[in-house]
This record gives structure tokens, sequence and C-alpha cells, in this order.
């Protein structure tokens, strides 16, 4: 059996205070998006109209005709800008609040999650990307795992300079407009987190000055000729998905969400394959004859984690054919005894 080190009783004290202390200011934030734009008098052949102001889902700037000037519509206005000032105040407090709980969370070593890793992952959370369409994949998804088991991994098993980004093809994806990314692209959102990024030759990958790597992967289209999605957006360095045997499993599997709290302190919300999965497809890659033997062994290793983190802290995911059916049955014969308590 595998020991895993489980947070003490400050640890979980402050893991709960930041999860909650996380979610209201997520609450926040999407009020404070609610009043972006404006609201203004506008004179159109020498009458005053109250004008409305803001972007649409595609990122347009659109204006809404709200009506004359009376005093109703006078009211209107102060009614919608004194609750915009509130939200904002609101948000601003929250965020205040978010940095005191950041800085607990480092004293209490809390943090895992790289922050460079963090950053990718709050912007394609920010850009309405994330379990939208792209999951957490690959040794990352770990952090989602340990996180709402309340125990720590061995570090390693999960320290990694890459993060895979899981595209669900079937899904159609697109950048929300508050992040005003160019061409909404998967690579210009990797941009705005660091500006070095580029695609490398495998175009399914971006690397950073530092050697960060981000790959997009998703399932081998089946039939081979069938046309699925392979991107986010369409420019000439956009990534193109690379089609990886087995990810049909990930890709049908249940999400599996959590708050992670990164090097530095602050939560983020990560989406993940369900972890049954994660171990089920580890072992099967780790057995793989094309697979190199030292990523083999690392690839035993997870699989065994995820699967004991599992038995041992999910008692609502029983490894059961039941609940398993996307996997073939031989994987999920192979993987029954890891689950074993």
């Amino acid at each position: 059996m595998i020991d895993f080190l489980e947070l003490n009783n400050d640890q979980r004290r402050e893991k709960v205070n930041s999860d909650q202390r996380f979610a209201t200011l997520q609450q926040a934030q999407q009020k404070a998006k609610t009043y972006r734009g404006s609201l203004v008098w506008h004179t159109v052949s020498g009458v005053e109209h109250l004008m409305r102001s803001y972007y649409d889902s595609s990122g347009a700037r659109r204006q809404k005709v709200k009506g004359r000037r009376s005093p109703e519509t006078e009211k209107h206005k102060a009614d919608w800008e004194a609750a915009r000032e509130s939200a904002r105040e609101t948000l601003a407090a929250r965020q205040e609040q978010m940095e005191r709980q950041s800085a607990i969370n480092r004293v209490l070593r809390l943090g895992r999650v790289p922050f460079l890793t963090a950053r990718i992952i709050r912007a394609l959370d920010n850009a309405g990307l994330l379990g939208a369409g792209i999951r957490i994949a690959g040794t990352n998804a770990i952090y989602a795992y340990e996180a709402a088991a309340g125990v720590f991994v061995d570090p390693g098993i999960t320290t990694t300079e890459d993060i895979d980004l899981l595209m669900d093809a079937r899904q159609s994806l697109r950048i929300v407009a508050d992040d005003q990314v160019e061409d909404g692209t998967l690579i210009n959102l990797l941009r705005k987190v660091d500006k070095s990024f580029e695609r490398s030759k495998s175009t399914f990958r971006a690397v950073n000055r530092d050697g960060y790597l981000v790959d997009l992967i998703k399932p081998i289209a089946r039939p081979a000729w069938k046309q699925d999605r392979d991107a986010v957006g369409k420019s000439d360095d956009e990534l193109v998905a690379a089609g990886i045997e087995g990810l049909a499993w990930l890709e049908s599997a249940p999400p599996f969400e959590a708050i992670a709290i990164d090097e530095k302190g602050g939560p983020l919300r990560m989406v993940a394959p369900d972890p049954r999965f994660f171990a089920a497809h580890k072992l099967w890659v780790s057995r793989r004859a094309d697979r190199e033997p030292i990523k083999r062994r690392r690839d035993f290793a997870q699989a065994e984690a995820v699967a004991q983190l599992t038995a041992t802290y999910f008692e609502h995911l029983p490894f059961k054919a039941t609940a398993m059916q996307a996997l073939p049955k031989a994987v999920f014969e192979s993987a029954k005894l890891m689950f074993a308590r």
C-alpha cells in the first residue's frame, strides 16, 4: 500500500477556508462582469436617450437604447451605477481576503500546483474552455485528485515541466470575449500568460523560453477518415491537437472537478478526467511496448497512486464495471486489482 501524507488539522481548516473564500470570490467576479460597459445619456436629434453599451459573447460592441430621459430612466441609471459600485467594492474586498488567505496557505505549505501551470489553467477557466471542451490530463491531473482527497502524494510522481490539455473533439470550443484574445486562438491565450510561448515544429505543442511545454491532445478519430475538430481557433500558428490512442476513454470519462492550490498559495479550479479512468489509462500506457522504459515505470507509479487514493478516499467512486463501461473489458480487468483496499 502507498502511504499518503494527509493534511494536518491546521492545513485542513485552511483548505476549507480557502475553498469557501475562492467560491465567494468567483461569485463576486461574475457579478462584477455583468456591469461591464457603460450606461450614458446620448442625444439624438436633440432628444436625450439612455444608452447601454456592452460586449456580446462574440466580442462585438453592442448598444441598446433603454428609453428617453425621464424620471424612470434617471432612476434606472442611478440604481445601475450604485449597484455597479457595490459590485466593485465587494470584489475588491473579496480579492483582499483571498490575498490574506493565500499568505496563510503559503505558510502552511498547502501550495502544490506550479505557478506557471496554475496561470495557464486559470486562463483556460477565464476563457470558458476549462471543463467545456478542454480538461487537464497527464501528470497535472493528480493535483486535482490529491486536493479533493486532502492528501499529498509523492512529489516524485507529480513533478513535471509540461501540461497536457485534453481536447474533446466532439464539442464546439470558443474563447469567450472577455479575454479579448486575438483570433480567439489557444496559442494567443497562452501568450497572454507568457508572451514567449511559440508553436514548436510539432504543431500540437507550444513551448516558452524556459522550455515549458503545452501539448494539445485528443483521441484518434474513429474511423480514421472522420474529420474531427482539432483546434480551438484559426490562425497560421494555432495549435493543432495530436490524435493519441486510448484518449477516447478519458474523453468519455465523467469530469472530476476540484479546487487545488498553487505554489504561491492561490486557489484554482481544476477539471480532469475521473480518477478511475485516469489510473486505468495510465496502467495501460505503462504496459505498452512502444513506451520508453523510464516513462513506463513513472506511468505505473502514477496509476498505482491514483488508484489507491481513489479506493481509500473516494468511496463514492467504486471501480465497478457498471460505472466503467467506456473502458475496454481487458483494460478494466487488468486495472481492477489496483483498486483493492
